[in-house]
């Protein structure tokens, strides 16, 4: 959360100052918005309508390095290298991160030998070095380093900008997320009336229980104190009649 806080306020910072640049003005903009330490999203600037602009004309390589860092990887870079800008230090280094990013958004588990191999670095401890202090302190990527399985174990990674057309895939995912979350919502609700009906019927019949305990335990008493007459005088005196054991 704090990094997406952080990121809002410099993305507003960028997209006033694009709005007010055109053309090749636009290149030491783009430059400094990819080489920011706390920006890794650039969707918003892109949108910019003096950005997209630039798209087909003699400065269209800007759009392309800032989809680059939007949607690409070190890999992608390298793999046409010849014809984008050489990146300076800060560039390379906020690509590498945007990587390390993109492998994390579909695997929990990632090997050291895809890592060095996708970031151009040549040990393990280079590569540590960079999870912990270029990835972790700097708030993108949690995890736990695992040098007994040579592996980084992600618990959490910042997300990058959606991809072209992977906005509806998303969209769709929701939808049925939220249809599953309403289904079970209504079981649950069903289950709670279910489970207030039980408790009262228990009551209920707790209460019947209770009152035949009691007419039991009357009837039992009647039964085990029966009544006896009193004494009653007659004409020959005191005398006592005989016991009256009521059935």
């Amino acid at each position: 959360m704090e990094i997406e806080q952080k990121q809002e306020e410099v993305i507003d910072h960028y997209v006033k100052q694009a709005s007010s640049l055109d053309g090749s003005a636009l290149g030491p903009l783009v430059a400094e918005v990819t080489s920011h330490p706390a920006l890794f999203a650039f969707s918003e600037i892109i949108a910019v309508p003096n950005v997209l602009q630039l798209e087909g004309t003699e400065n269209s390589v800007y759009l392309d390095v800032l989809r680059l860092f939007a949607h690409g990887t070190w890999s992608d870079y390298k793999s046409d290298a010849s014809r984008r800008p050489q990146l300076v230090p800060d560039q390379v280094l906020k690509l590498k991160q945007l990587t390390v990013l993109t492998l994390a958004e579909t695997n929990n588990v990632l090997p050291y030998h895809q890592l060095m191999q996708e970031l151009d670095v040549i040990n393990v401890r280079e590569l540590e070095d960079f999870l912990i202090n270029e990835c972790m302190y700097v708030g993108i990527l949690r995890g736990k380093l695992d040098q007994l399985r040579k592996c980084f174990e992600v618990q959490f990674a910042a997300g990058r900008d959606p991809r072209p057309g992977q906005l509806g895939s998303m969209i769709q995912t929701l939808s049925n997320w939220l249809d599953t979350s309403s289904n079970l919502l209504i079981s649950i609700q069903e289950k709670m009336k279910w489970a207030d009906t039980m408790t009262e019927v228990a009551k209920e019949h707790k209460k019947e229980v209770g009152n035949t305990v009691e007419e039991v335990k009357k009837s039992i008493s009647i039964k085990k104190f029966p009544t006896v007459s009193r004494p009653t005088l007659t004409s020959g005196g005191m005398g006592r009649s005989t016991p009256n054991l009521e059935e």
